[in-house]
């Protein structure tokens, strides 16, 4: 009996051994098995298919952990989820298994407050039971989670969580090697790219394309919702910058001591709020400007070689997280390579608006203007020098000075090599130069043009033509309309006085000017005006309308004066039209520019007026003054009231010889008169795609205004509403039908006349 219970001990004995080689035997292989992949991918999916195959799950996920983000990550896992799931490293049963440090059998994992239902609802898995180990490295750091779910013939055991534990461990210093050799690969891969993007960004002189580029890259590089690049402007001392990624082209200008750009160019320090909200020093008033919400900022300081700050970027939200040291020091590197290429450019920038500046004010110029090099020839001649010399840039420019100055004309050029010769500028005061068989009187300046160096460049001959009637006529006409200023040099008048004329007025006024001017400020409300008012005064020119004057932001003008044609009043119209059309291309220009599109209001009246020379005898103005001239204004004024853009008085109307899309839309008294007068809508400006179905809207709109005039209000909404059944947008119609609402509940006392009587001017 004895020697049989012994030999069934050793019998015992040697089963463990065997099996602790088994074991030994095992995880030898699993450790060369694992150490045979090259990248951390194919070790992922080797471990996955081992471990589920070797403890009999049907799934199985490891999950790593990314230090830089506190989160568990998982590129592989079984079935038909195969997509990186990233969850934060204390949640969830991995990562409590993670913080814990220590391994879980779940039995009943719906049970479990710790289990996340949401990927078994999105995928109609059921989640049976969970076995889930730390991974331990050689020095006992937990570096993830191993998870298998679902052991296909019964239930995970202690014995299923030893083994898995083992395995991790053995398996866990390949899965480190991976790790790092694929983070050498990453470091590699961005080096290269960063040097990519330095060569290609610092390629690009254009100040605009250069920064779009950089915050382009920027943005990109370090996984942000956007960046802004803040150059420093001495002259002004603001940071500006051109453009904004994410946001619509404008430029930012800001004190460069204000705010977390403000603060960084100061002092030359980073800054990285990770909580934007939070840090007192963030200034909110842009984000509620915007509806941007901004969670984290790093800004650094830009520094050229000589270590002065010329700039700051600045990038906010990266996802994923608040920005750490890498991206800082990504960001400063970043911004130490392309200062080189920021002072490069904005020195183009700089001798290009020069030379932009220069050839604006050569072009704009009355006088012409040519540049000679030391052989005399030609360099370059302005449009006003085109014109005097009647010749083009082919005919002149690289031409010997001589071709062009020779016979009567050749006493400019001895000027001109006498200037040469010594250096000193010469000035001809009412000269004669003969042009195509025609004489000039001109004044001619000649001046050497010498480089930095003193040394001999050239000589640069200015003509001012002042041929005396030109002269005058330019002058002149600098201050009244072209056409009166002929008339005036005609006859020489310079009497006070005026004459009774038929005349049909024009008045034009900006919608919401006052707000506009706030916005824009003065320098931009003047640069504003002057492109508008060339817009209103080509129209005017056109169809031979004499501008009045400007009145702010109105335009007062007339057709009839000084000189009557047989339709002035289809002139007025035809040029209010064209007024509306011609800004609207100008709002298209203005909208792509990113600036508000400019409304206006048109008014058109004929009548008797007063047109003369109204003044004192030491400043006078050509003008019209009388009723006819008021009742334009009004209505003008009125088209507020009515949405309306072009208002003509029933006088207008009923001279017109063309045909007009148009309807009547009211009888109007206005302040001041008692007389009732017809108004009418001209809607010609319109397309079917900013007023369709035109005609239909005008028809039911006449019917309505008919039933209004009859007191009929409620068959008179009816015929509105058809109106708006054409055209939801008219307002007008919608006006009407308020109108008559209104008159419903507060009849109109005594005879109902359908006058409408104007209370404001």
């Amino acid at each position: 009996m004895k020697t049989s219970a012994l030999n069934t001990k050793s019998s015992t004995s040697l089963t463990k051994l065997e099996q602790r080689l088994h074991l030994s035997d095992f995880l030898l292989k699993l450790s060369n098995q694992m150490s045979a992949f090259g990248n951390l991918d194919d070790v992922l999916n080797a471990f996955v298919e081992i471990t589920t195959r070797e403890l009999n799950a049907e799934r199985g996920t490891i999950f790593l952990n990314d230090p830089t983000t506190n989160e568990l990550y998982s590129r592989v896992a079984q079935g038909h989820l195969r997509h990186e799931i990233r969850i934060l490293n204390t949640s969830g049963i991995a990562g409590s298994v993670f913080t814990a440090q220590e391994s879980l059998i779940i039995l009943e994992p719906y049970d479990d407050p710790r289990f996340n239902q949401t990927i078994d609802e999105q995928t109609g898995f059921v989640t049976r039971s969970i076995l889930c180990v730390p991974i331990r490295a050689g020095n006992g750091n937990v570096i993830g989670v191993a998870q298998l779910l679902n052991k296909q013939k019964g239930r995970f055991t202690k014995v299923d969580l030893n083994l898995l534990e083992k395995m991790t461990t053995q398996a866990s210093l390949a899965l480190q090697n991976a790790q790092f050799i694929e983070s050498m690969q990453a470091i590699r891969a961005k080096e290269i790219e960063f040097l990519n993007v330095i060569s290609e960004v610092t390629s690009d002189i254009n100040i605009t394309s250069l920064l779009k580029k950089v915050m382009s890259e920027i943005t990109r590089m370090l996984n942000a919702d956007r960046s802004t690049l803040f150059l420093n402007d001495e002259k002004t001392g603001q940071l500006w910058s051109e453009v904004g990624q994410g946001l619509d082209s404008l430029q930012i200008r800001l004190p460069n001591h204000l705010g977390i750009a403000g603060a960084v160019f100061t002092s030359g320090k980073v800054i990285n709020i990770p909580h934007a909200y939070a840090d007192l020093r963030f200034n909110p008033a842009f984000d509620k400007k915007t509806g941007y919400f901004t969670r984290s900022l790093l800004c650094v300081p830009i520094t050229n070689k000589e270590g002065k700050v010329i700039g700051v970027t600045q990038v906010l939200n990266k996802h994923g997280g608040p920005f750490n040291a890498e991206d800082e020091s990504r960001l400063k590197a970043f911004s130490s390579e392309i200062s080189i290429a920021l002072q490069n450019a904005k020195l183009f920038a700089d001798v290009q608006s020069m030379k932009n500046y220069n050839e604006s004010m050569l072009e704009s110029m009355s006088s012409g203007v040519l540049t000679l090099d030391e052989t005399e020839q030609i360099v370059t001649c302005n449009a006003a020098g085109l014109r005097i010399l009647q010749t083009t840039p082919a005919e002149i420019v690289h031409k010997p000075f001589a071709q062009f100055f020779y016979d009567t004309n050749a006493w400019v050029l001895e000027k001109v090599k006498r200037v040469m010769d010594t250096g000193e500028a010469d000035i001809t005061v009412d000269a004669e130069i003969e042009v195509a068989a025609q004489t000039l009187s001109v004044n001619l300046t000649i001046v050497p043009l010498t480089g930095a160096d003193h040394k001999r460049l050239g000589s640069m001959v200015m003509l001012e033509d002042i041929s005396s009637e030109k002269r005058m006529k330019s002058t002149m006409s600098r201050y009244m309309d072209a056409s009166i200023a002929d008339q005036l040099l005609a006859s020489g008048a310079d009497s006070m006085g005026g004459v009774s004329v038929p005349a049909t007025v024009l008045f034009s006024d900006i919608r919401g000017f006052t707000t506009i001017t706030e916005e824009l400020g003065p320098q931009a409300t003047v640069s504003m005006l002057n492109e508008y008012f060339e817009i209103m005064v080509d129209c005017l020119r056109q169809e031979d309308g004499m501008l009045d004057k400007f009145i702010g932001d109105a335009v007062m003008a007339a057709f009839g004066i000084p000189v009557a044609h047989s339709d002035d009043e289809d002139r007025a119209v035809r040029t209010s039209i064209s007024m509306i059309t011609r800004l609207a291309d100008w709002n298209v220009i203005r909208l792509s520019e990113g600036k508000k599109p400019i409304n206006i209001g048109i008014g058109l009246n004929t009548d008797v007026v007063v047109s003369g020379n109204i003044g004192a005898k030491k400043r006078m103005d050509y003008t019209i003054i009388g009723d006819g001239v008021n009742l334009a204004a009004r209505l003008e004024s009125a088209c507020k009231q009515y949405a309306a853009k072009i208002l003509i008085s029933e006088f207008t109307q009923k001279k017109l010889r063309g045909t007009y899309r148009m309807r009547e839309i009211d009888l109007v008294v206005v302040k001041g008169k008692t007389q009732p007068v017809a108004v009418f809508e001209v809607l010609d400006y319109h397309t079917e795609q900013t007023f369709p179905n035109l005609m239909d809207v005008v028809s039911h709109f006449r019917d309505g205004i008919a039933k209004y005039r009859r007191g009929e209000f409620d068959l008179a909404i009816k015929a509105f509403e058809q109106a708006l059944g054409f055209n939801p947008e008219d307002k007008l119609s919608q006006i009407y039908v308020e109108r008559c609402l209104v008159l419903q509940q507060h009849p109109p006392k005594g005879v109902w006349d359908g006058v409408w009587r104007m209370e404001d001017k």
